[in-house]
């Protein structure tokens, strides 16, 4: 004879009781997230399986990305008022989306050259190297370029807040500030300079980075601080290299579609370095 389910197990895929069902007057996990937008918002413009890959993991990206200089603004604010302790999560937080970021590359890269190149074309001349954010990022880490503000001309909002940000001081300017307020000396020439401008380095920054690193215990705060900043110095490089990367797996040398030379221009950005004295002072140690 066929045994019948006990009263626990019939009730096992039935909702709970207390789950709310009836969202026409209150707000709902799609409502609140904005789902209807954000899943609507792919559309192919080849009828290629994987232009959607393509789509997906750039629109995922812009939304970390978002984060990220939502995280790092705070976090330079915290430490231009000498409340480092507060940064700390902030700053923990962005290393944490950059590896989110670095592993996008690896999926990407399951994208074969002949699978991209069914619509490469329709692309037009839009490419990752006019990626906004990607630019405020940089800018907010020390890496000022006013000439990359030429691709944002046609937008005069978009322009206006990239000029804005081209001019502000740096996360890293905010932590030289810190050395300062704490009595190490550092040079006028560091502290009022032209934030438009790339970060050079200074002597008598990589001096007080030394003496911070020489006296853990007496500048823990500043310690952790700087670990932080090569966390994410760190990741940002590694971003690039992995977008070089997957780039050249995909494409080979081929020109970018928004103009750039492609892998060659991505491998010069690899030159450069964030917070230079944090890297230099180890060897001096």
């Amino acid at each position: 004879m066929e045994q019948k389910p006990t009263n626990e197990a019939s009730t096992e895929h039935n909702l709970e009781k207390t789950i709310h069902t009836d969202f026409q007057k209150s707000m709902s996990y799609g409502d609140y997230l904005h789902l209807d937008q954000i899943l609507s918002s792919q559309h192919r413009l080849s009828n290629h399986h994987d232009e959607m890959l393509f789509i997906i993991i750039h629109q995922a990206s812009e939304l970390w990305m978002k984060l990220i200089i939502h995280e790092l603004s705070a976090a330079t604010e915290c430490i231009l008022e000498n409340n480092l302790e507060t940064s700390f999560k902030m700053l923990a937080r962005v290393s944490r989306i950059q590896l989110q970021l670095i592993q996008s590359w690896n999926v990407l890269s399951t994208l074969t050259p002949a699978e991209y190149l069914e619509f490469r074309d329709k692309l037009g001349s839009s490419s990752g190297f006019q990626s906004y954010q990607n630019r405020l990022i940089e800018f907010a880490l020390g890496h000022k370029n006013a000439s990359s503000l030429a691709v944002y001309k046609h937008q005069k909002e978009l322009f206006e807040t990239m000029n804005k940000a081209l001019n502000k001081p740096s996360i890293y300017d905010a932590a030289i500030h810190a050395l300062a307020i704490r009595g190490l000396p550092i040079d006028q020439d560091a502290l009022e300079r032209d934030w438009s401008q790339n970060y050079e380095p200074n002597a008598s920054v990589e001096t007080a980075w030394l003496t911070v690193y020489r006296d853990v215990k007496q500048y823990w705060d500043l310690y952790e601080l700087a670990e932080k900043l090569v966390d994410i110095g760190s990741q940002q490089q590694a971003w690039r290299f992995h977008h070089m990367n997957t780039v050249e797996r995909i494409i080979g040398h081929k020109q970018g579609t928004g103009g750039s030379s492609g892998v060659p221009y991505l491998k010069r950005v690899l030159d450069h370095q964030f917070f230079p004295e944090l890297l230099s002072l180890r060897t001096k140690l």
